[in-house]
Protein backbone atom coordinates (compact mmCIF):
# COMPACT_ATOMS: atom_id res chain seq x y z
CA UNK A 1 0.00 0.00 0.00
CA UNK A 2 1.77 3.55 -1.02
CA UNK A 3 0.29 6.47 0.70
CA UNK A 4 1.26 10.09 1.34
CA UNK A 5 0.31 12.77 3.94
CA UNK A 6 -3.02 14.14 2.81
CA UNK A 7 -3.99 16.83 6.10
CA UNK A 8 -5.02 17.29 9.97
CA UNK A 9 -7.96 18.59 10.50
CA UNK A 10 -10.18 19.47 13.98
CA UNK A 11 -13.15 18.88 11.67
CA UNK A 12 -13.03 17.49 8.58
CA UNK A 13 -15.29 19.18 5.86
CA UNK A 14 -16.73 16.73 3.03
CA UNK A 15 -15.53 17.89 0.00
CA UNK A 16 -12.17 19.12 1.16
CA UNK A 17 -10.79 15.82 -0.05
CA UNK A 18 -11.33 13.54 -3.01
CA UNK A 19 -14.57 11.43 -1.56
CA UNK A 20 -12.14 7.81 -1.48
CA UNK A 21 -13.71 4.70 0.38
CA UNK A 22 -12.13 5.37 3.99
CA UNK A 23 -11.15 3.07 7.05
CA UNK A 24 -9.98 4.64 10.46
CA UNK A 25 -7.94 3.54 13.09
CA UNK A 26 -9.27 4.59 16.86
CA UNK A 27 -8.07 3.21 20.10
CA UNK A 28 -6.91 5.12 23.68
CA UNK A 29 -3.45 7.10 23.54
CA UNK A 30 -0.33 5.32 22.73
CA UNK A 31 -2.05 2.53 22.05
CA UNK A 32 -0.21 2.01 18.50
CA UNK A 33 -2.61 3.83 15.45
CA UNK A 34 0.17 6.11 14.44
CA UNK A 35 2.50 2.97 14.55
CA UNK A 36 0.21 0.45 12.63
CA UNK A 37 -0.10 2.84 10.01
CA UNK A 38 3.39 3.42 8.95
CA UNK A 39 3.35 -0.52 8.98
CA UNK A 40 0.45 -0.62 6.51
CA UNK A 41 2.10 1.60 4.10
CA UNK A 42 5.98 0.10 5.06
CA UNK A 43 6.62 4.25 5.76
CA UNK A 44 8.02 4.54 8.73
CA UNK A 45 7.94 8.38 9.51
CA UNK A 46 4.50 8.83 7.24
CA UNK A 47 2.28 8.96 10.80
CA UNK A 48 4.07 10.57 13.65
CA UNK A 49 4.27 8.49 16.83
CA UNK A 50 5.64 9.52 19.74
CA UNK A 51 6.21 7.71 23.33
CA UNK A 52 4.29 10.69 24.87
CA UNK A 53 0.70 9.87 24.40
CA UNK A 54 -1.60 12.38 22.91
CA UNK A 55 0.50 13.19 19.74
CA UNK A 56 -2.59 13.11 16.94
CA UNK A 57 -5.04 15.81 18.18
CA UNK A 58 -6.99 16.18 15.26
CA UNK A 59 -8.14 14.01 12.51
CA UNK A 60 -5.00 13.00 10.36
CA UNK A 61 -5.82 11.78 7.31
CA UNK A 62 -3.67 9.76 4.40
CA UNK A 63 -4.16 9.26 1.05
CA UNK A 64 -3.21 5.65 -0.02
CA UNK A 65 -3.74 3.38 -2.95
CA UNK A 66 -3.96 -0.35 -2.63
CA UNK A 67 -2.43 -2.44 -4.56
CA UNK A 68 -4.66 -5.16 -6.34
CA UNK A 69 -2.37 -6.95 -9.02
CA UNK A 70 -5.04 -7.94 -11.49
CA UNK A 71 -7.83 -5.36 -10.51
CA UNK A 72 -5.69 -1.79 -10.57
CA UNK A 73 -4.96 -0.05 -7.78
CA UNK A 74 -8.02 1.49 -5.54
CA UNK A 75 -7.40 4.66 -4.15
CA UNK A 76 -8.57 5.07 -0.14
CA UNK A 77 -8.07 7.46 2.97
CA UNK A 78 -6.17 6.35 6.11
CA UNK A 79 -7.85 8.57 8.71
CA UNK A 80 -6.02 8.54 12.14
CA UNK A 81 -8.51 9.57 15.09
CA UNK A 82 -7.30 11.68 18.13
CA UNK A 83 -6.33 8.76 21.06
CA UNK A 84 -8.58 8.46 23.91
CA UNK A 85 -7.91 7.86 27.38
CA UNK A 86 -4.74 9.44 29.43
CA UNK A 87 -3.31 11.27 26.90
CA UNK A 88 -1.70 14.56 28.38
CA UNK A 89 -3.16 17.06 27.13
CA UNK A 90 -5.29 20.06 28.49
CA UNK A 91 -8.41 19.11 29.77
CA UNK A 92 -10.74 21.41 27.35
CA UNK A 93 -8.53 19.81 24.38
CA UNK A 94 -9.84 16.20 25.59
CA UNK A 95 -13.30 17.14 25.95
CA UNK A 96 -13.46 18.53 22.16
CA UNK A 97 -12.11 15.44 20.88
CA UNK A 98 -15.09 13.27 21.54
CA UNK A 99 -17.66 15.79 19.14
CA UNK A 100 -14.45 15.78 16.63
CA UNK A 101 -14.51 11.80 16.56
CA UNK A 102 -18.57 11.34 17.00
CA UNK A 103 -19.22 13.88 14.09
CA UNK A 104 -16.65 12.05 11.45
CA UNK A 105 -18.14 8.61 12.85
CA UNK A 106 -21.81 9.33 12.36
CA UNK A 107 -23.52 9.28 8.85
CA UNK A 108 -20.27 8.81 7.16
CA UNK A 109 -21.09 7.24 3.99
CA UNK A 110 -17.56 6.25 2.88
CA UNK A 111 -16.26 4.78 5.80
CA UNK A 112 -15.74 0.87 5.48
CA UNK A 113 -14.24 0.10 8.58
CA UNK A 114 -12.95 0.93 11.78
CA UNK A 115 -9.91 -0.81 13.13
CA UNK A 116 -10.13 -0.56 16.90
CA UNK A 117 -6.74 -1.00 18.68
CA UNK A 118 -6.69 -2.72 21.84
CA UNK A 119 -3.63 -3.05 24.19
CA UNK A 120 -3.89 -6.91 26.05
CA UNK A 121 -2.41 -5.95 29.36
CA UNK A 122 -5.54 -3.57 29.72
CA UNK A 123 -8.87 -3.85 30.16
CA UNK A 124 -11.10 -2.40 27.65
CA UNK A 125 -12.44 0.92 28.56
CA UNK A 126 -15.56 3.59 28.53
CA UNK A 127 -14.18 4.73 25.32
CA UNK A 128 -14.34 1.21 23.74
CA UNK A 129 -17.71 0.69 24.81
CA UNK A 130 -18.41 4.03 23.45
CA UNK A 131 -17.54 3.83 20.19
CA UNK A 132 -18.51 -0.06 19.73
CA UNK A 133 -22.14 1.47 20.51
CA UNK A 134 -21.66 4.10 18.36
CA UNK A 135 -20.83 1.47 15.25
CA UNK A 136 -24.04 -0.84 16.17
CA UNK A 137 -26.27 3.07 16.09
CA UNK A 138 -24.73 4.07 12.54
CA UNK A 139 -23.83 0.26 11.34
CA UNK A 140 -20.20 0.66 10.40
CA UNK A 141 -18.28 -2.47 11.19
CA UNK A 142 -15.58 -2.50 13.33
CA UNK A 143 -12.43 -4.53 13.24
CA UNK A 144 -11.26 -5.32 16.78
CA UNK A 145 -7.27 -5.84 16.44
CA UNK A 146 -5.13 -6.62 19.60
CA UNK A 147 -1.68 -4.93 19.15
CA UNK A 148 1.67 -5.13 21.23
CA UNK A 149 1.55 -8.99 21.49
CA UNK A 150 5.14 -9.28 21.20
CA UNK A 151 4.82 -7.31 25.11
CA UNK A 152 2.49 -11.43 26.11
CA UNK A 153 4.47 -13.89 27.08
CA UNK A 154 3.43 -16.90 24.98
CA UNK A 155 2.19 -18.84 27.42
CA UNK A 156 -0.12 -15.72 28.39
CA UNK A 157 -1.52 -15.21 25.23
CA UNK A 158 -4.71 -16.85 25.04
CA UNK A 159 -5.69 -16.63 28.38
CA UNK A 160 -5.31 -12.46 27.55
CA UNK A 161 -7.07 -12.61 24.42
CA UNK A 162 -9.74 -14.70 26.20
CA UNK A 163 -10.16 -11.95 28.32
CA UNK A 164 -10.08 -8.82 26.14
CA UNK A 165 -12.81 -10.92 23.91
CA UNK A 166 -15.20 -11.41 26.71
CA UNK A 167 -14.76 -7.51 28.00
CA UNK A 168 -15.90 -6.87 24.43
CA UNK A 169 -18.85 -9.43 24.79
CA UNK A 170 -17.51 -11.53 21.67
CA UNK A 171 -18.59 -14.97 21.02
CA UNK A 172 -14.88 -16.29 20.71
CA UNK A 173 -11.29 -14.84 20.97
CA UNK A 174 -10.85 -16.09 17.32
CA UNK A 175 -13.15 -12.83 16.32
CA UNK A 176 -9.95 -10.81 17.16
CA UNK A 177 -6.98 -9.70 14.89
CA UNK A 178 -3.49 -10.27 17.48
CA UNK A 179 -0.74 -7.92 15.94
CA UNK A 180 2.47 -7.03 16.71
CA UNK A 181 4.05 -3.77 14.72
CA UNK A 182 7.40 -5.44 16.22
CA UNK A 183 7.08 -8.92 15.11
CA UNK A 184 4.81 -8.04 11.97
CA UNK A 185 2.30 -10.87 13.35
CA UNK A 186 -0.85 -10.71 11.56
CA UNK A 187 -0.30 -7.69 9.63
CA UNK A 188 -0.22 -9.53 6.02
CA UNK A 189 -3.54 -11.21 6.99
CA UNK A 190 -4.78 -7.25 8.15
CA UNK A 191 -4.25 -5.88 4.74
CA UNK A 192 -5.68 -8.46 2.77
CA UNK A 193 -9.14 -8.15 5.50
CA UNK A 194 -8.49 -4.60 4.64
CA UNK A 195 -8.74 -4.85 1.00
CA UNK A 196 -11.70 -6.80 1.08
CA UNK A 197 -13.68 -4.18 3.06
CA UNK A 198 -12.44 -1.53 1.00
CA UNK A 199 -13.41 -3.78 -2.31
CA UNK A 200 -17.39 -4.64 -0.59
Amino acid sequence: MDARFAGAFPRWKRGTLPEFPEICFAGRSNVGKSSLINLLTSRKGLARTSSTPGRTQSLVVFEARLLRPGTGDRPLHLVDLPGYGWAKVPLSLKKSWAPMVRSYLAGNPLLRCCVLLLDPRRQPGEEDFELLELAEQEGFPVLPVVTKMDKVPKTRRAKELRRVAEALGLDSHEDLWPLSSSTREGVAELMEQLGEMVEE
